[in-house]
This record gives C-alpha cells, sequence and structure tokens, in this order.
C-alpha cells in the first residue's frame, strides 16, 4: 500500500523543481506541517513565506508575487481557501489572471472527526465558477507530480486540491498517463457497456474497483479519471455516455455544483442518458475518519457497485 499522501507528491516536485527555479515560492498559512511542505521550507527558506493564519493575505501575497514575475504556490487547509479567501481568489487571482496555483490540502473529509467546520465539499462549485480558474483533483502521487510539473510550465491560475491521507496507487511512475486537461480512459474505452463511471480525486479508487466488481457478475463498465474538473474534457465525457446505458458520477464534494452537475449538462445537451450523481449529501456529514464515512455515504468500490446494480 502507498504511504506517500498526494500533498507530500506536490512537495517533493516542486522541491526537485526549485533546485534549478529560483522563481518558485510556496506559501502557507501556519500549515507546512499539514501540507508536507516543511521539508522545501528547510531547503528553500528563501523561497518560502509564512504568513500565518491569514488566509486572505495567503493568496493576495501570492498574487503579488506572481505580478513580478514568480511562480507562486499557495496551500492552505481546502476549507479555508475556498471560502475565508475566496474573493482573493476571485480578484487578485482569476480577474487578474495572475499565475498562482492554490493548493487546497486536506480535502473533502480529510479532516473527518472534525466535522462541517473543516470539510471542503463546496470548492469544486464555488472555484469553477470562477472565470480564468482551472479546477484540478489529481487520483494518486504519480498522478499529482504529473499536474504539478505541467502547471510549472504555464503562467495560469488553477485550484488543484488533495487529501490528506495516502491514497492506493491507480498509476505507477513509469506508466501513468497524462496530458493536461484530457481525462484518462482506466477501463472500456471503445467497448459498449451498461455504465460509464467517471470520478475525480480520491473516488477514482473505488470507481475502479467498482468496475472490478461489477465486471465479475457480468456487467460491463467503463472508468474515466477526470482528474481535470475545470476544464472539463467534454469529448471524453460524450465518449463514454455514449457508449453506456447509464452515467454515474462519484465526488468527494456536495451534490451541487461539482463534477456530476457538470457532467450532466454536458450529457444532456450532446447524448442524453440516465446521469446518477453518487456524491456528499446536503447536510453535514457524519463524524468519522474518511473511510468511515465514504462507507456510510456508499463511496466505496462496494457501495457504488451495489448502486448500480440497484440503478440497472
Amino acid at each position: 500500500m502507498n504511504k506517500i499522501p498526494n500533498r507530500q507528491a506536490v512537495c517533493e516536485t516542486l522541491m526537485a523543481r526549485a533546485m534549478t527555479d529560483k522563481d518558485i515560492f510556496v506559501l502557507c498559512s501556519d500549515s507546512r506541517g499539514s501540507a508536507s511542505l516543511a521539508p522545501f521550507a528547510e531547503k528553500f527558506p528563501e523561497q518560502f513565506i509564512e504568513v500565518g493564519i491569514a488566509e486572505q493575505n495567503l493568496v493576495s501575497i501570492a498574487a503579488g508575487l506572481a505580478a513580478c514575475g514568480k511562480k507562486a504556490f499557495a496551500a492552505s487547509p481546502a476549507c479555508f481557501l475556498s471560502t475565508r479567501s475566496y474573493e482573493q481568489a476571485k480578484v487578485d487571482c482569476a480577474y487578474s489572471n495572475t499565475n498562482v496555483k492554490l493548493i487546497g490540502i486536506s480535502g473533502g473529509v480529510s479532516y473527518g472527526a472534525l466535522g462541517m467546520s473543516h470539510h471542503s465539499a463546496q470548492d469544486i462549485a464555488a472555484m469553477s465558477a470562477l472565470p480564468n480558474m482551472r479546477v484540478y483533483l489529481p487520483s494518486d502521487r504519480h498522478q499529482t507530480k504529473r499536474l504539478i510539473e505541467a502547471l510549472l510550465e504555464d503562467e495560469k491560475p488553477a485550484y488543484i486540491r488533495v487529501g490528506r491521507n495516502p491514497v492506493e496507487d491507480i498509476y505507477s511512475d513509469s506508466d501513468c498517463q497524462f496530458e493536461m486537461d484530457s481525462a484518462v480512459w482506466l477501463r472500456g474505452r471503445g467497448q459498449p457497456v451498461k455504465a460509464a463511471i467517471i470520478a475525480c480525486g480520491e473516488m477514482v479508487r473505488p470507481a475502479l474497483e467498482a468496475a472490478v466488481l461489477l465486471g465479475k457478475d457480468g456487467i460491463t463498465a467503463s472508468v474515466l479519471d477526470m482528474y481535470c474538473v475545470k476544464p472539463l474534457d467534454r469529448e471524453a465525457v460524450i465518449e463514454a455516455a455514449r457508449a453506456a446505458d447509464i452515467v454515474v458520477t462519484v465526488e468527494e464534494h456536495s451534490p451541487y455544483g461539482g463534477l456530476g452537475s457538470m457532467v450532466a449538462q454536458v450529457v444532456s445537451e450532446h447524448c442524453p442518458r440516465r446521469v446518477k450523481c453518487l456524491a456528499l449529501p446536503d447536510a453535514p456529514v457524519i463524524t468519522g475518519t474518511s473511510p468511515e464515512v465514504f462507507a456510510h455515504y456508499g463511496l466505496t468500490g462496494d457501495g457504488i457497485a451495489a448502486t448500480l446494480k440497484e440503478l440497472l
């Protein structure tokens, strides 16, 4: 089992590039430990800025650095970054189109036991609503590395959400399909299937597990890793939907305004199919660890497979 969380992959990738690229700056809001960025601060103190618990300042300072030609990566818990500093993300980053990468750490229900104040079940919807702001949820450490490497090569704002805990590898270092803003087909491309499962972030692994379980019962399912929630890979969504009887989306987010809503818009316009959105409820979630929360709401391989069997 992989023991490296995606947040650590972010740090390792930035450290590797910061050795030769002195324009890279990392900023934290008293979160270097929880963001796994302490090694970066120790090795590159002149390229690291600690603003304290001041998320609004975090984003505005990052935007100021970007305006001076720096590559700013601002990390803070997703629950605070996407709410407390929303106006700064909107005006200083998105409206000004500055080269700021906002890293939302411990996204979704990573802080499970701390409750709704520390959950970020609205961040996909909020950040996606900002013009110029891209939204990414990498599914494992290898994809996270490829994504950060790609983001270092452009000068546009982006929001990247990563979880707190390690997730089981989907890819390998030598075999990680990655093309910027293109979904990854993990199963069933080019085949007629009963269901097309489209997932993002930590929900990709259970979506893949569900497809395997369904296959054992003779139910075919394709799986799309939609790490690029915005811009959504519309062509991949349409291709998947046209080959399936039903489309199912899976996300660690509110049922409103996230991946499911975006996929439903595309499918209804281009290839009408029934779309079922599996997500967290429109209510404060139960208290527990991430695995316990996922199991309670059916966001596991078994749970997704069971839901699909009922639908079919």
